[in-house]
């Protein structure tokens, strides 16, 4: 499980601490398979009632435009929990139905199922490196406000990684083909403008949502690849309902199998554990200038190099008109370099 003391040997144990064996009978209950009716599964029906409702409306044209749109935003944000839950197999106790939420949830959204999982388990394996972590490229590799056409990156990803294992491919060519059918049937059935509207448009909102509240904001400034600083809590009641807990996004990378709504309270038996690792537990967008600065600059470029001398973006510099531009392209490359360190603080 994970070490509450620096030195095992020390048989003194802090009053605010606790031994490993503690700790890990500690959060055994957060640990344990959800019941099979949870808060999830309630996300994953209110999601298509919703989407379902919708559609419904729309035809029926007693709702207004944003109202329509509100209500399928609001569906496919439920499923993007659906789904992350359940690639971690915490959405559902029965291991069947866990897999039928997550393709479910994968359809509305317009994902594939097997690519989000095998990526998002390669994002826990190595966050904040460069070269692995996928969800690296989605938060360092454009302004934030262009996040979610970043996120198809992943499906690049899962296939130059060859990510798939027994059906997976075929559920992949099922989900594309499902989500192509549909867009043909659109254009031969004149209903594309339901599927911008209530889809397309409600989908690119949503991941807006899902890459800076899952990726960009856990994960700034994306320089530890310490398990204990490589994410970040930021306590929030009104938070934790607006984004379903991904305010306690570090309790997710400690521990992934609690699920979701078990967050807060995972979180809040073991800080006396992350006070003691010394464990980001704040937003740190506006706590010292270097912060706002990375901030607003994230917002306005926000592409980072990860070498300070070989940067692939460094040639840029040639093209620039004048010596001036190019000393200065070359200064913002080494302000705002991300270089991971495994032992950052």
């Amino acid at each position: 499980m994970t070490q509450t003391l620096e030195r095992p040997e020390s048989t003194a144990v802090s009053k605010n601490l606790k031994t490993t064996t503690e700790w890990q009978k500690s959060i055994r209950e957060y640990l344990d398979p959800p019941s099979p009716l949870n808060p999830t599964v309630g996300l994953f029906i209110c999601g298509y009632l919703l989407a379902a409702l919708s559609i419904w409306e729309w035809y029926q044209g007693t709702w207004p435009l944003p109202m329509l749109v509100g209500c399928a935003f609001l569906a496919l944000h439920m499923e993007g929990t659906v789904i992350h839950d359940a690639c971690h197999n915490a959405a559902h106790p029965n291991r069947w139905i866990n897999q039928a939420m997550g393709h479910g949830a994968a359809i509305l959204l317009g994902f594939s199922f097997p690519v989000f999982t095998r990526v998002h388990l390669q994002h826990h394996s190595h966050v904040n490196d460069p070269k692995n972590d996928p969800d690296h490229i989605v938060s360092t590799f454009g302004p934030v406000w262009l996040i979610a056409p970043r996120f198809f990156y992943h499906e690049y990803f899962f296939f130059e990684r060859k990510l798939w294992r027994k059906f997976e491919l075929m559920q992949w060519g099922l989900e594309r083909s499902l989500f192509i059918s549909i867009v043909i049937a659109g254009i031969k059935y004149d209903f594309m403008n339901v599927i911008y509207n209530l889809w397309f448009g409600p989908a690119l909102m949503v991941g807006v949502t899902l890459g800076i509240f899952f990726d960009y904001l856990p994960h700034r400034p994306f320089l530890s690849r310490n398990k204990w600083k490589n994410a970040r809590v930021y306590p929030s009641k009104a938070m934790n309902i607006l984004i379903m807990g991904q305010n306690y996004h570090l309790v997710h990378h400690l521990w992934p199998s609690i699920p979701w709504f078990e967050y807060k309270a995972a979180y809040e038996r073991t800080k006396p554990l992350l006070d003691s690792k010394g464990s980001p537990q704040r937003m740190g967008i506006f706590e010292s200038k270097t912060d706002t600065y990375n901030f607003i600059y994230d917002i306005i470029l926000g592409v980072r190099s990860h070498k300070k001398r070989r940067s692939k973006m460094r040639p840029i510099a040639r093209i620039l008109p004048s010596q001036k531009w190019r000393r200065g392209w070359i200064t913002l490359l080494h302000k705002t370099a991300v270089i991971p360190d495994s032992n950052h603080s």
